[in-house]
């Protein structure tokens, strides 16, 4: 393909996921045949809340960011075997949250005509899973340089439709919106301090899950963070000295007293975003409130 057009830019197949028994094994194996010959390598995840443990189910993308830094950690392992010069990066070829029940489509008659299917309905909770994964993707964007959600109307996906009639937002929609309108420029790492909480299977999690972006042609500095405590609001304080002449010009949240709610064509804003007032600059540092299970944009702009 490169000899047709040389700045094609090629993905090899990596993991479908990280569960299965030949990973990483297989990610080394085929870089190994193919590292001078290709840009990315593929990953897919899909995250999942079998038993219906929220704070497992909110922590789980602490195990897509060992997934990220292990296929790197791979990459370039078979870079310095090669003494290559050549940086291979990684590209999503799916990720999103699926809860999905194979039922459904077992009812559906063959031959019908885009017949409804693998339609999921997504919950308050996997709105605030998805900004973690944005928030990982994000933290990871020095390697990570596509980041596919898949499907986007209808089928495992954040916007739906009914034939014929009406269309609404699942509640996973808006932290996507909110990265793809505000989540550009230069990723910001940020030395977080965060309480604790203990998961069986992920040890010690963070209650704060936060990054920031900063888009310098527009003068502009968004902070994305998720509060996974189910009980406390957090108190968010930051130094934001390094840009004196930015003020707070909003601070959107996602969230709701119900983890499970829902939005449906009958009513399509049970979980929509609101805006706090009381978020400020105030000598210096960024003082903010974020609700207990919350998505949280704030929006800082140059004065």
């Amino acid at each position: 393909m490169k000899w047709v057009d040389p700045t094609i830019e090629l993905v090899t197949c990596g993991s479908t996921s990280p569960d299965i028994p030949t990973y990483p094994q297989w990610e080394s194996k085929v870089l190994d045949h193919t590292y001078e010959h290709v840009d990315y390598i593929s990953l897919h995840i899909y995250l999942r809340n079998p038993d219906g443990n929220i704070p497992r189910f909110l922590a789980r993308s602490l195990g897509m960011d060992d997934y990220i830094k292990t296929v790197i950690a791979t990459c370039d392992q078979i870079k310095a075997k090669k003494r290559s010069n050549k940086t291979v990066m990684l590209s999503f070829d799916e990720w999103n949250v699926w809860d999905y029940s194979v039922e459904n489509t077992k009812k559906i008659e063959p031959w019908q005509l885009a017949p409804p299917q693998l339609e999921n309905t997504y919950n308050f909770i996997d709105a605030l899973v998805v900004g973690c994964m944005i928030i990982t993707l994000i933290k990871n964007a020095h390697r990570v340089k596509c980041a596919c959600l898949a499907q986007l109307v209808n089928v495992i996906a954040p916007i739906m439709t009914e034939r014929g009639g009406r269309c609404w937002r699942q509640t996973i929609y808006y932290p996507f919106y909110h990265a793809s309108r505000f989540g550009r420029g230069i990723a910001l790492s940020l030395n977080l301090n965060s309480p604790m909480y203990h998961d069986g299977e992920f040890g010690d999690v963070p209650c704060l899950e936060a990054v920031a972006t900063l888009n310098e042609a527009e003068d502009a500095l968004t902070v994305f963070a998720v509060n996974r405590d189910m009980e406390n609001d957090l108190r968010l304080e930051g130094d934001a000295r390094e840009y004196s002449t930015y003020k707070v010009e909003e601070h959107i949240i996602l969230t709701h007293d119900d983890p499970t709610a829902v939005n449906t064509a009958k009513y399509p804003e049970t979980v929509i975003p609101t805006v706090i007032t009381d978020t400020k600059i105030e000598d210096g540092i960024l003082l903010a409130r974020l609700p207990k299970l919350s998505w949280n944009v704030i929006r800082l702009k140059k004065n």
